[in-house]
């Protein structure tokens, strides 16, 4: 009865979201509203090149890496906490979508970003606890749990796209996360550079690196999660709440991740378009397994993605589609760290595992 359940639940997911994407498609804004790029920041790549190595190579292209890189960082973090509580958290791509689309609406709305990134953060944190409430208490497939929140994200920002601004398209004129312009930046040279312009998110990304990993491992917290994903049965026994803890960490990583989409959003973008993560959730889920579910090494997975991305923009018109070759370098080598070839990637003995208590 209770798997007959489960299966209900999830196909009902699916097909909302479908539901949700068809009628977008069916209702859908011009594309030219739909594929509206306002460039900014550090995200401002140099499609032009003049073939020579020092123009391709320089200290903007480590800017522009960095401001690739950040939505990456927000879901491998995001996935960090959910995977070391022994859950398996797919769907990172439908929650950081969620939070792109929220992020726009509650800037436009409510007319100021930060409470966007509030809405884009609550809406991430629902959809993590459809996640959890599948995977932990219906112990559902984790996988297809997460896969049917993609299709649930999908079709639902799909639809209150259209329902909310319909063939118009979001107004150019939404409330935006600002750069931080160090004073004084012109003169540091490459540095100044590099860190001179970047935008704040990318600086909240680099104070949560550190705070992760102060607490998943320097924290009874973080321990209480470790050992909840690694023998949950044991972490039961001295009256630690499996239950409790996955839930906790499971929205946790769905805030985190919709953090990401605000950042695609509000802080680069200026608008929304269907389906603007592009597969960014999944990229950050490969950045976390290639980066042993550690918060600097999925930063440093994360910013070779983010490099090659960049990389790909700058040799786009010389190079042209040979260019975009460069972007398929971060899977290879996921391939190899995940086969062991240069370190064994481990995940945590209990991910993935549904927990029955006794």
């Amino acid at each position: 009865m209770k798997r007959i359940s489960t299966l209900v639940v999830v196909a009902a997911l699916v097909g909302l979201g479908v539901w949700g994407y068809f009628y977008a498609q069916s209702r859908g804004a011009s594309p030219k509203y739909r594929t509206v790029r306002v460039e900014r920041g550090p995200l401002t790549a140099a499609v032009s090149s003049t073939g020579n190595l020092n123009a391709v190579f320089d200290a903007a292209l480590i800017a522009q890496s960095l401001g690739f890189a950040t939505p990456l960082v927000f879901g491998a973090i995001g996935g960090m906490f959910s995977e070391r509580s022994g859950v398996v958290n797919i769907g990172l791509e439908g929650m950081m979508l969620t939070g792109a689309f929220f992020a726009v609406l509650g800037a436009d709305k409510l007319g100021n970003w930060a409470l966007g990134i509030v809405c884009a953060v609550i809406a991430g944190g629902l959809m993590a606890l459809i996640h959890a409430f599948v995977s932990i208490h219906l112990r559902a497939d984790q996988i297809v749990s997460g896969t049917a929140i993609n299709f649930l994200a999908l079709g639902v920002t799909g639809y209150f796209f259209i329902q909310v601004y319909g063939d118009q398209g979001v107004p150019g004129s939404i409330s935006q996360v600002p750069d931080v312009n160090i004073p004084g930046a012109s003169h540091l040279g490459a540095v100044g550079q590099i860190f001179g312009h970047l935008n704040l998110m990318i600086w909240f990304t680099f104070a949560m690196l550190i705070l992760s990993y102060i607490v998943m491992f320097r924290t009874p917290i973080g321990l209480r999660i470790r050992s909840v994903g690694e023998h949950p049965r044991a972490a039961d026994t001295v009256g630690i709440s499996v239950y409790g803890v996955r839930y906790a960490s499971v929205i946790v990583s769905g805030m985190l991740a919709a953090l990401g989409g605000a950042y695609l959003s509000i802080g680069f973008v200026g608008s929304f378009n269907e389906n603007m993560t592009a597969g960014r959730g999944f990229i950050g889920l490969a950045a976390l397994i290639f980066g042993n579910w550690r918060p600097f090494g999925a930063f440093a997975a994360a910013l070779l993605f983010g490099f090659s991305t960049a990389l790909a923009f700058r040799l786009g018109q010389p190079w042209g589609n040979a260019a975009v070759l460069f972007q398929a370098l971060p899977y290879v080598l996921t391939l190899i760290a995940v086969a062991g070839v240069i370190g064994r990637s481990i995940p945590p003995a209990a991910s993935g595992r549904p927990y029955r208590k006794q």
